[in-house]
């Protein structure tokens, strides 16, 4: 009868598999070191990536945070300009609207002057106009008075008020010629007569 040791081939067997069990254990570990490390590194590596360009984003964030306060400063200044320069031309706006009146009034009387006539004085109480004045000639007069009503600003007919003839002087034996001395009275257009003040009643 032959016999076989089996149990003897079966520890060989559970030694050769203990074996090849703890060379590919080291060799797994070694892998996972490996792979650790390299994901470390990785992922160390995209922090300062990331961390870099946290740091150029701020300093570009800065520099533009400096420019906008320069040029809001720019704008402010430039609309506090604005601002002014509006003022003035509402104030040069309202001061034209309150003399356009007289300075067109004065600007058509300097242009209603024939020669030979010249004014003495010249006043005004609301719409009524009196004008005073000297002339050589009664032709000059009429001519001044015909000047006076081409203009829509003065209402027609324009009044005469009066007119009286200065003689003339005799010096060093030459004569002077006669003076007309005129008063004009006109109305100008567009303005309400003004109304007299309210007298204040005394105490009883």
């Amino acid at each position: 009868m032959i016999r076989i040791n089996l149990l003897g081939v079966e520890r060989q067997k559970v030694k050769a598999a203990a074996f090849d069990i703890s060379q590919h254990t080291g060799v797994l570990c070694a892998v996972i070191l490996v792979l650790a490390s390299a994901g470390t590194g990785w992922w160390f590596w995209s922090l300062r990536q990331e961390s870099a360009q946290v740091d150029a984003d701020t300093a570009a964030a800065n520099r533009e945070t400096t420019r906008l306060k320069s040029v809001l400063t720019e704008v402010q200044q430039f609309e506090a300009r604005t601002k002014q320069l509006q003022e003035r031309v509402q104030l040069i706006e309202r001061l034209r609207a309150g003399q356009s009146v007289p300075v067109q009034l004065l600007d058509h009387i300097s242009r209603s002057l024939p020669d030979m006539l010249w004014l003495t004085d010249l006043q005004q109480e609301g719409p009524a106009v009196t004008i005073q004045g000297r002339s050589t000639t009664l032709i000059a007069l009429s001519d001044f008075v015909g000047n006076l009503g081409t203009n829509a600003l003065l209402v027609k007919p324009i009044e005469i008020v009066n007119s009286q003839v200065e003689p003339g002087e005799t010096k060093n034996g030459q004569a002077t010629p006669d003076l007309i001395s005129f008063t004009v009275r006109v109305q100008v257009a567009g303005i309400a007569p003004s109304e007299p003040a309210p007298r204040k009643k005394g105490r009883a």
